[in-house]
């Protein structure tokens, strides 16, 4: 897999530490953010590719930081993240763009597919 740029957003350490470490052993450029103002004061400074995205922060939630993040950086593909099974948050989220949805505790695999998966959209919609 080619290297990208991916920002998780999460409040909880215990999920983000280990998850980073799983991707960065796959050659992913991987940065964090607790919250989602710290997502975009990083996203205002620096270049991502794919944000992971927990739908439940405090502060501001999940659905706010992405409209903020399509406002921002429209071309960045976010996937939203989530331990609460919500039809009516994962409709929300792809109709304000987002790429996909998962539930917590995620697979390894199923992110790294997801993933490469954004990361194609992002860079075919870069290229067009």
């Amino acid at each position: 897999m080619s290297e990208f740029k991916v920002l998780l957003v999460d409040d909880e350490t215990d999920f983000v530490v280990p998850l980073s470490k799983r991707l960065r052993k796959r050659n992913l450029e991987v940065n964090s953010a607790s919250s989602g103002q710290e997502a975009l004061d990083f996203l205002s400074q620096s270049p991502c590719d794919v944000v992971v995205l927990d739908v439940k922060m405090p502060d501001m939630n999940g659905i706010e930081t992405l409209r903020r993040i399509k406002e921002v950086a429209p071309l960045v593909e976010v996937i939203m993240l989530t331990g609460h099974a919500n039809v009516e948050v994962a409709i929300e989220g792809m109709e304000l763009g987002a790429f996909d949805y998962l539930m917590k505790p995620v697979d390894i695999d199923d992110l790294l597919y997801k993933l490469q998966d954004a990361y194609k959209k992002k860079s075919y919609r870069q290229t067009s």
